[in-house]
């Protein structure tokens, strides 16, 4: 199964698979990750980490807490070690970047059905250097009241602060205070970084404002395959 809201990355990702494997589902964003792998029941999930709804890396481990026999593999443009380690440690069979090459997936994917980890070698040396700096990671959301986690999971879902004021019903000026108030808080200097903590710390809104509405089926020209991509449309509510 894959999950990764660029159609484009997910048509690639299909060419380069269709020999090696059945590509049973493909789903756009980390909460129809949530709802159609329950369905689906996929051996090995290929999971990009930003996605919308709900960041890869959140939908992924608490999936693999109900599905614990899933293989998780996450490829990713973000190259952060301390990503991976909290990937890896949630359960994750591998860890591997978009910008790897594209054996390394295959490979990944192998090594995941027969119980063996992967991690993309530009990685691992960072990987060590962060768990040792942090072995018993705790998490650390500080002291966000409720409505700076959800300014904080919709800009770290990819929203733009005048997407996020329409969902939360404020104005973009009152979510650019929220934004940079949390930034000054944790010394945070980039939007960059302070999607990074969203990540890292699992920030997410637990009921939230917008919802999967419905799936939309359609079957892919895939021989006698099958395939089946189920794509979640989501709506303001």
């Amino acid at each position: 199964m894959l999950a990764d809201d660029h159609t484009i990355m997910v048509d690639a990702f299909r060419t380069l698979l269709a020999p090696y494997c059945e590509i049973v589902g493909v789903v756009f964003d980390g909460r129809a990750l949530l709802e159609v792998a329950k369905q689906l029941r996929p051996d090995v999930i290929v999971v990009d980490i930003g996605m919308p709804l709900m960041n890869g890396l959140e939908a992924g481990l608490r999936l693999k807490q109900e599905m614990p026999d899933v293989k998780l593999i996450f490829l990713t443009m973000n190259p952060d070690p301390s990503l991976a380690v909290e990937a890896m440690r949630g359960g994750a069979s591998a860890y591997i970047l978009k910008s790897s090459a594209a054996g390394e997936l295959i490979k990944a994917i192998q090594m995941a059905m027969k119980g063996q980890p992967f991690v993309t070698s530009d990685l691992v040396r960072g990987m060590e250097e962060a768990f040792i700096d942090n072995p018993n990671p705790k998490q650390h959301e500080k002291s966000l009241t409720p409505r700076q986690r959800e300014v904080v999971a919709l800009l770290a879902e990819g929203k733009t602060m005048k997407e996020a004021a329409a969902i939360l019903k404020l104005s973009a000026r009152t979510v650019a205070f929220h934004k940079y108030r949390i930034m000054e808080e944790l010394n945070l200097k980039t939007t960059a970084q302070l999607v990074q903590f969203a990540i890292t710390s699992r920030i997410h809104v637990p009921n939230p404002l917008y919802c999967v509405s419905d799936y939309h089926e359609k079957s892919f020209a895939a021989g006698s395959t099958g395939e089946i991509a189920l794509a979640a449309k989501g709506s303001a509510s």
